[in-house]
């Protein structure tokens, strides 16, 4: 009886599988052939994304507004991409190999011994609509001679201000203070910030790391023209550089309740051949996250004076 009953039961059990399985290959809705994907409006949120969904999510969406009318950016914003370790698509790699496409030489031993620490992570990258960095082929050795001497070259390694864009994209939190007269942003990293005028100055006096960025609002988007740059800062730990004819246009548009959209065109005539584009969500802080300092002065005045000590430490 037992046995009959065992059987019968592994029968009845294949009989629903068959079952399962035949209704788990139907077409849906009758479309003999087709497959399933994710909806568009679910990719490109995740990390290392490049977000073409948000685009048309920015016309429909209609975001909290001050007392003056205009869309409210107030708040903490972060990034959740790989965009500080190479703009470009790229594989994981180790440190001292950040180049697109494949792994290619091997790094020194310091970073070997770091092990994972001493890695990049893959990402997508951050370029929009299928761009490259049109460099200009005699810029390209300069690009090739940053990545070989990323450990020492870096201004990150060294605590320099990290320059627009890249400040945005780091891997730190940021604060947009907003009203109807003031737009100001304070970066953690290296306590670095930026005064957007709101009215338009007039050239800028000197070139510096941050620029001078300037202001206004079309429709949705904050709009800001960022020129006045040094030719000192980098895009990414990757060797990505620009010179001092830098000119970065930026749009800013809250695109859900806890969402920006970053867009970015750049230009500099002496490096690139054209001008090319970013693009990327930023995320709300939610969890009640302050900006916190982050002075990395003093974590690399061995590393930049260390040699001038009377007795220098072994290196």
């Amino acid at each position: 009886m037992s046995r009959h009953v065992s059987r019968v039961t592994i029968a009845m059990v294949a009989a629903c599988g068959i079952a399962v399985f035949g209704l788990a290959v139907l077409p849906v809705n009758g479309q003999a052939g087709q497959t399933t994907t994710a909806a568009p409006a679910a990719q490109g949120r995740g990390r290392g994304t490049t977000p073409a969904a948000p685009a048309s999510a920015a016309s429909t969406y209609r975001a909290p507004r001050t007392p003056d009318g205009k869309p409210d950016l107030n708040g903490i914003w972060q990034v959740n991409n790989e965009a500080n370790w190479n703009i470009e698509p790229h594989m994981a790699q180790a440190a001292l190999q950040m180049r697109p496409g494949p792994v290619i030489p091997v790094p020194a031993a310091p970073v070997l011994a770091m092990g994972a620490v001493g890695s990049v992570p893959p990402g997508i990258g951050i370029l929009a609509d299928g761009e490259t960095i049109p460099y200009k082929p005699d810029k390209l050795a300069q690009r090739k001679k940053n990545q070989d001497t990323w450990s020492q070259s870096d201004p990150e390694v060294k605590c320099y201000l990290p320059g627009v864009p890249r400040a945005n994209y780091m891997p730190y939190p940021f604060q947009i203070f907003q009203s109807a007269s003031q737009f100001f942003i304070a970066y953690e990293y290296a306590g670095a910030v930026r005064n957007i005028y709101l009215k338009d100055p007039g050239p800028a006096p000197v070139d510096s790391w941050m620029g001078q960025s300037v202001g206004h609002w079309e429709g949705e988007s904050f709009v800001i023209d960022a020129k006045g740059f040094n030719d000192s800062s980098w895009f990414d730990r990757a060797g990505n550089f620009h010179g001092d004819k830098l000119h970065v246009i930026e749009r800013w548009t809250r695109i859900g309740a806890n969402e920006l959209l970053y867009e970015a065109t750049i230009e500099d005539p002496d490096t690139f051949t054209r001008p090319w584009k970013i693009r990327y969500p930023l995320f709300r802080r939610t969890d009640g996250r302050q900006i916190m300092d982050f002075k990395c002065v003093e974590f690399v005045e061995e590393l930049l004076y260390g040699a001038y000590r009377k007795n220098p430490l072994p290196r």
